[in-house]
């Protein structure tokens, strides 16, 4: 007979598969670009200057001597906050925001070095691309764990509104079908169904007598 083979650990490769994996991960770099692409032209437009890609893909365009440098660094800055919508939306797993924006990242260090030929020797680019990492990490990871922890309502408000204003008497009556209704706690209701009496025990006979 085969070996039989264990079956995978619940959540391995059922939950994401690698070709969904991949499709996250290539959605949510566009996504990323395409942000910081129409922050980086609003910026340019305001600030009066010409748009290039550099400016985008250039590791030399941050520079802390020059006033765009410091603005396109801000501007990086709030494409993480942007990111963090992204994460929540394509991953939507707090265990796994880690990973995909380290990859973000990665995959920007991979094209950045790509374009300008080099790898990035500037102090500042190094340091906002962690300090981003670190942004996306920790607003992901908390706002994917705040929509996690959210109580779910099933039947809404109209459902909990009406099991409260369930009448006292049905539950009884329910009890007193299952035979869990004590000696003399039964009721009889009138016709009209808004009154309720209830009976007291009578006394025994050997009482009266004494």
């Amino acid at each position: 007979m085969p070996p039989r083979r264990r079956p995978p650990p619940a959540g391995a490769r059922t939950d994401l598969p690698p070709l969904k994996i991949v499709r996250k991960i290539v959605l949510l770099q566009l996504a990323y670009y395409a942000s910081a692409t129409i922050l980086i032209l609003f910026t340019t437009l305001v600030y009066g200057t010409a748009f290039s890609f550099d400016l985008v893909f250039s590791w030399d365009a941050l520079r802390g001597d020059t006033t765009i440098g410091w603005v396109l660094g801000l501007v990086w800055m709030l494409n993480s906050v942007l990111g963090v919508i992204f994460l929540l939306l394509f991953v939507a797993r707090s265990k796994l925001i880690p990973d995909f924006a380290l990859t973000l990242h990665f995959l920007h260090l991979v094209a950045t070095t790509l374009y300008t030929h080099s790898l990035p020797t500037n102090w500042l680019w190094w340091g906002l691309q962690c300090a981003s990492a670190a942004l996306m990490i920790f607003l992901g990871m908390w706002a994917c764990q705040w929509r996690e922890l959210r109580p779910i309502s099933f039947g809404g408000i109209g459902g909990k509104s009406s099991d409260r204003q369930q009448p006292r008497g049905s539950s009884e009556t329910q009890a007193g079908e299952n035979g869990q209704l004590s000696r003399g706690r039964d009721r009889e209701r009138s016709q009209d169904g808004s009154n309720e009496y209830e009976m007291a025990e009578m006394k025994g006979t050997g009482e009266q007598a004494v």
